[in-house]
């Protein structure tokens, strides 16, 4: 099958949902995709990150191999060795929860949705307050919770309980909260939002706040999560700890997977009959998790982060002080990093893809740095060097 055959099918069958690219991929290996055509490209956003180990890692491609022969699916309504063991792990490694496991960051997201329902309508409470420039997923409630009117005017009418606030803003918080206000859902670091980095006195202070009345804090870190900025879990960079998590992405290398850690006196509440999701935490998604998270702690790619984020924030600076007209500033945390342009980055952005460098924009001038968690010095050097060519060729 060539690539013109491979566009045709999906434009005869697939339903347009999708912006398309016109590349057609059949092979990843780390932090390099190839076409059809067999030209490489460097991925410096893969998979949206959700290859945040890089494509195919050895540790989670052999975890899939020997689970596939021995168990694929169950239903949830028996047992299997791997679920549990998988989280009791990640409640290990986090804040001490219970685990809810779905297929995706969206799913998540209703799982805390649904969860937050539980704990406050017998009380008449069920408001959400997210934030402004905020994102949580597709689905009707999710869209509705996400703070940018382009992601959900098209479907009104839409659920009611839910509000926006301006982000790092806690007056606009604590005056927001009201008698029916039942949670409050932030994202540490925004990313479609632009790569917007929560103060950490402001987190502080929406601890306080929830606590003193009684509000559930949850921090979505289906972006965040699993390394990416430098801790294994965003929040441990504030010192303020979620009464919920949802996670998604790098947790599963590659295989789709979600999951919603609750403190465990209110995962309680979701009893059985509550909640579902007739393929979360099968067999096969949950050795692919633990696959993750072995890598993550055998090749010691926290410590990977932090020194590569590093360097990979030098060379953006390099790029800001070359290009002071173009160039407005450089944001993010780890390697979730981000460049602000003066300008719509439509253009950079397929200029790199013509050179066979991945990027992503979002908000319009706001281009998204997001490597794997396992990047090189070497390829953080052809991708910045790659970025100073484009940048350079902007009239």
């Amino acid at each position: 099958m060539n690539r013109e055959e491979v566009i045709k099918n999906y434009n005869d069958y697939i339903i347009g949902s999708y912006t398309k690219t016109g590349l057609v991929f059949v092979k990843g290996k780390g932090s390099y995709l190839w076409d059809i055509d067999g030209k490489k490209y460097l991925d410096f956003f893969p998979g949206w990150a959700v290859s945040g180990l890089g494509h195919c890692h050895p540790s989670v491609v052999e975890a899939i191999k020997a689970q596939s022969s021995l168990l694929i699916h169950i239903a949830n309504n028996h047992y299997h060795p791997w679920q549990g063991l998988l989280a009791k792990k990640l409640s290990e490694l986090s804040f001490g929860g219970k685990v809810f496991f779905c297929n995706s960051g969206a799913e998540a997201n209703e799982a805390a949705i649904k969860l937050t329902r539980l704990y406050g309508n017998k009380r008449g409470r069920y408001r959400i307050i997210s934030m402004e420039n905020s994102f949580h997923g597709r689905t009707l409630a999710t869209v509705t919770m996400t703070g940018q009117p382009k992601y959900y005017e098209p479907f009104r009418p839409l659920p009611t309980g839910f509000g926006y606030v301006p982000f790092n803003d806690f007056g606009a918080l604590e005056k927001a909260v009201d008698a029916q206000t039942v949670a409050v859902i932030i994202e540490p670091v925004q990313g479609e939002g632009g790569i917007n980095v929560a103060d950490r006195e402001y987190l502080k202070k929406v601890e306080t706040l929830c606590k003193e009345k009684d509000i559930l804090l949850i921090f979505d870190e289906v972006q965040t999560g699993f390394g990416r900025t430098g801790k294994l879990f965003a929040y441990q960079h504030f010192g303020v700890i979620p009464d919920i998590m949802t996670l998604a992405k790098t947790l599963g290398g590659g295989f789709p997977v979600g999951a919603m850690i609750a403190r465990k006196d209110i995962a309680e509440l979701m009893g059985p009959g509550t909640h579902a999701s007739t393929f979360g935490g099968s067999p096969l998604a949950c050795v692919a998790c633990l696959g993750v998270l072995d890598a993550i702690e055998k090749e010691n790619l926290l410590e990977n982060v932090n020194k590569a984020g590093a360097y990979l924030r030098k060379k953006l600076y390099s790029l800001k002080e070359k290009y002071p007209g173009i160039v407005r500033r450089i944001k993010g945390l780890g390697v979730m990093l981000a460049i602000e342009l003066d300008r719509d980055g439509a253009e950079l952005v397929n200029a790199c893809l013509q050179k066979r460098l991945l990027i992503n924009c979002t908000h319009g001038n706001v281009l998204r740095i997001m490597p794997s968690i396992a990047v090189t010095g070497e390829e953080i050097d052809e991708a910045t060097k790659i970025l100073d060519e484009c940048l350079a060729g902007i009239k």
